[in-house]
């Protein structure tokens, strides 16, 4: 995984030494002297990763991190704080600037590039889910997503996986008065509950005594379930080699014991919020696709899911040699009703119509709206005539019951007319279409409130 990264230190030998070891990993290294210099590039959108100094002139890197951070264009970039300050109170206060993490100076080679690694694989996924979300924003179909640091990083569901009943307890102790914690003393139970329970964020001990910590961590990976699931783990000193192994397949952070309370607070408000940003991006995301796919007043798929959507029925049922056929239903005279009773009565009447469609139609069948007053049931394994049973109950459940309007204080009668076809041998899904459009032509044209069937 390979990323570009900005290098913010005014002193150069630092600049070059760690050019050369992120070089080295191929890398692509931007370099900025100045606070200044570093947000210009970040504005840009030059760069996908900061390792940016603290001790600076003019603008310090505290400063600089919360510019960055406080601006929705560049508050998604991942920062790591790069400072000779080693002490608690000092990574609290970077990572309340918004700080992803810190390397302590002098710097070790081997969490440098397993950081990086680590947050270039963040950084891949949070821009995909931007860039889709940006295209439906600029489209107009939702609104503007929010910066991370617009949320306050609490109130979160944690599971703490830890078998050691003190160290447990003393986690849920420092998390209990902004979150919601659970403790899961047995690995395998925890893999289970995170996956059900709805977890926001787990905290996995590698210090277990009957189940490899990292191995539970890769587990939760691995499910799709869990996989966006961020993990924390606990570690002792001596366990820096197993902590760079799972910052490598996808730890999002780790703190090592004894654990300071602020500091963990801290580190869980940072995952909280990147989740719940990557989380909204998400929903942003399906938002749009419910969109392009959903006829926004009746919940019914569209038109563009039917072209999507029906070549593939359509092929199916060839191999299977299976009949399938396609009816389009239309409501008689729907103009009259927007016109005499307004546009909002008629589309009381349009949902109302299908929700009634709804009720007739058979698990596998394809229910859309086209448009207008307009609409389409594409039903597998059913031939012509029964095609035409289910399309005179549809007709007559239409036309028994008025449609009740405004609150229920008018009640509009409604009909429909119905076109059937069955596929053919040689029909595509445009052929299919217009021969049931064809037989719709045939029912208004005689009358309407009627079916017409057409068969192959």
């Amino acid at each position: 995984m390979t990323a570009r990264v900005l290098i913010v230190d005014d002193i150069p030998p630092n600049l070059r030494l760690l050019e050369a070891r992120l070089t080295a990993e191929y890398f692509e290294v931007l370099a900025a002297t100045s606070g200044a210099e570093a947000i210009e590039y970040c504005e840009k959108g030059q760069c996908d990763i900061v390792l940016l100094d603290v001790m600076m002139p003019g603008m310090d890197g505290f400063e600089v991190c919360r510019r960055l951070k406080s601006q929705v264009a560049t508050a998604h970039l991942p920062i790591v704080l790069v400072t000779a300050l080693d002490q608690p109170a000092d990574r609290v206060r970077g990572l309340e600037a918004g700080a992803d993490d810190f390397l302590t100076k002098p710097i070790d080679e081997i969490a440098l590039i397993a950081r990086v690694r680590s947050l270039a694989r963040l950084k891949v996924t949070v821009d995909e889910l931007r860039n889709r979300a940006a295209t439906t924003v600029a489209l107009g179909m939702i609104a503007p997503f929010a910066s991370p640091s617009a949320d306050d990083g609490k109130r979160g569901r944690i599971m703490v996986v830890d078998d050691r009943a003190s160290s447990a307890e003393r986690l849920a102790q420092a998390l209990g008065s902004h979150h919601t914690v659970s403790i899961e003393p047995d690995a395998h139970e925890a893999l289970f509950r995170a996956a059900e329970d709805n977890v926001d964020l787990i905290v996995v001990s590698l210090g277990l005594a009957n189940y490899d910590g990292l191995r539970l961590c890769s587990q939760i990976r691995s499910l799709e379930r869990t996989r966006n699931l961020p993990i924390l783990v606990v570690a002792d000193l001596e366990d820096r080699q197993r902590v760079l192994r799972g910052l490598d397949f996808g730890v999002n952070d780790y703190l090592t014991r004894p654990v300071d309370r602020n500091e963990l607070l801290a580190r869980i408000r940072t995952q909280l919020r990147q989740k719940r940003y990557a989380d909204s991006l998400r929903e942003k995301v399906q938002q749009s696709i419910e969109l392009a796919l959903f006829d926004p007043l009746t919940g019914l798929n569209n038109r563009r899911f039917l072209e999507n959507h029906l070549a593939t029925m359509l092929e199916n049922a060839r191999v299977r040699r299976a009949p399938l056929t396609l009816m389009i239903l239309d409501i008689d005279h729907f103009k009259q009703v927007n016109d005499t009773y307004g546009h909002d009565c008629g589309d009381e009447v349009l949902k109302s119509f299908a929700d009634r469609l709804r009720g007739i139609i058979r698990g596998g069948d394809l229910l859309c709206r086209l448009g207008g007053e307009e609409f389409v049931i594409v039903m597998p394994n059913v031939d012509v005539a029964a095609a035409a049973r289910i399309a005179e109950r549809a007709r007559l459940t239409i036309e028994r019951e008025r449609f009740g309007v405004d609150g229920g204080a008018l009640a509009i009668p409604v009909t429909a007319s119905i076109g059937v076809a069955e596929r053919g041998p040689d029909d595509d899904s445009g052929s299919l279409y217009r021969r049931a459009d064809r037989a719709l032509y045939r029912a208004k044209s005689e009358g309407r409130n009627r079916v017409s069937a057409d068969a192959a």
